[in-house]
């Protein structure tokens, strides 16, 4: 129904805008990674819309990004995954991370993001991770990953410190940012220590 709303920012909280746009505040519900993009209240800005609509409400959700708002609408096809866990997904960790979880089979990091469990994180692996290929931009990022990054090396990395109670989208950049100065030539020890010292 609706591709996008631009409009003024007239409410912003980490978890919903109000865009205003020809006299009307439309209220969309956010992730956290399209929060983090927002600019000051006052200003304009575009987001990308998915409206879905139940037996007794019509919700809109706002995104940054298309990809995201698309990678939000196959998440919520998924079986026993909503819009509430779709947010929480897409809010926790950044869109390579979470192809690149999803496709390496990941449970262990799936689990850690807020209503994932180890049967939805499975299920969400097994009918996602197709899809996620298919999207050809998808390919050309999550094979720009594998070559800059060993994916056990990373993985492991980023699982301690998200079990040492670090934020996952905070621990997956440190650990990148580690990675990408050491040009990957560096042991597990060493890259999670680094990637302590630089949060």
């Amino acid at each position: 129904m609706f591709e996008y709303i631009k409009g003024i920012l007239t409410e912003i909280s980490p978890i919903k805008v109000t865009l205003e746009t020809a006299g009307v505040g439309y209220g969309l519900l956010i992730p956290l990674s399209t929060y983090s993009k927002l600019p000051q209240i006052g200003k304009e800005t575009l987001l990308y819309v998915s409206h879905i609509i139940r037996e007794d409400s019509h919700k809109l959700y706002g995104f940054i990004h298309r990809q995201d708002r698309d990678l939000f609408e196959k998440f919520t096809d998924v079986s026993g995954i909503g819009p509430k866990t779709s947010l929480a997904l897409l809010g926790h960790l950044d869109i390579q991370d979470l192809q690149l979880a999803i496709t390496s089979t990941n449970t262990t990091l799936l689990c850690k993001i807020p209503g994932i469990g180890k049967k939805t994180a499975e299920r969400l692996i097994i009918e996602m991770k197709d899809k996620i290929l298919q999207m050809s931009t998808s390919k050309e990022k999550i094979q720009t990953l594998d070559k800059k990054e060993p994916n056990h090396l990373f993985n492991d990395a980023l699982n301690a410190l998200i079990n040492l109670g670090y934020h996952p989208l905070q621990s997956q950049k440190a650990v990148k940012t580690v990675l990408e100065s050491h040009k990957n030539e560096i042991d597990l020890g060493t890259l999670i220590t680094s990637a302590l010292r630089s949060m």
